[in-house]
């Protein structure tokens, strides 16, 4: 059965929260230390929506696979042009594509969106297959944030990557400053 990549909504609420619900409890993608509500995590979608961003997510015969969502790196104006992505794909479902589909998915939707730059801020340096993931579709690293984040008892490091959309810097913005 092939795997659909479409807008996120509202039903999708209880699958999005138990894909982040474990990425939060057994994992380091996410610097939470305790899993939201279903009600934060509904709130959090629709401000991403409200800002006019793309939140995507992965379905496979019914079941919700992985989510994706691009939101503003930095809120001050001069950022308005640069995103940051979010990727999250069930356990089970993992090493199976589902993220680079609803990643090139999402460039897609932000260049569409005329957004400039997409930054990945990606939690722990032993994250491999999601720096890997990124390098693949055209992201390049530009730093280590050394010992930033507590998790799980240790330091965490956070890889920085970043990607041109679209036009990249050769032109100035249209996205008018907020």
């Amino acid at each position: 059965m092939n795997l659909v990549i479409r807008p996120s909504l509202e039903t999708d609420i209880p699958a999005i929260a138990t894909i982040y619900s474990h990425a939060v409890v057994h994992g380091t993608a996410s610097f939470e230390l305790e899993p939201p509500s279903q009600a934060e995590m509904a709130r959090r979608r629709e401000a991403i929506l409200e800002g006019g961003y793309p939140y995507l997510v992965a379905e496979r015969g019914g079941e919700i696979l992985g989510y994706a969502y691009a939101g503003a790196y930095r809120t001050r104006p001069a950022y308005r042009s640069t995103v940051e992505d979010s990727i999250y794909v069930a356990s089970d479902a993992q090493g199976q594509g589902v993220g680079r589909a609803l990643l090139a998915a999402l460039i897609e939707r932000c260049e569409a969106l005329d957004f400039r730059l997409m930054v990945a801020v990606i939690g722990d340096e032993e994250s491999h297959g999601s720096i890997a993931l990124h390098r693949s579709l055209g992201f390049e690293p530009v730093g280590i944030l050394k010992g930033i984040g507590y998790k799980h008892g240790r330091w965490l490091s956070t890889v920085l990557m970043q990607r041109p959309l679209g036009r990249g810097t050769d032109a100035p913005p249209t996205r008018p400053a907020i």
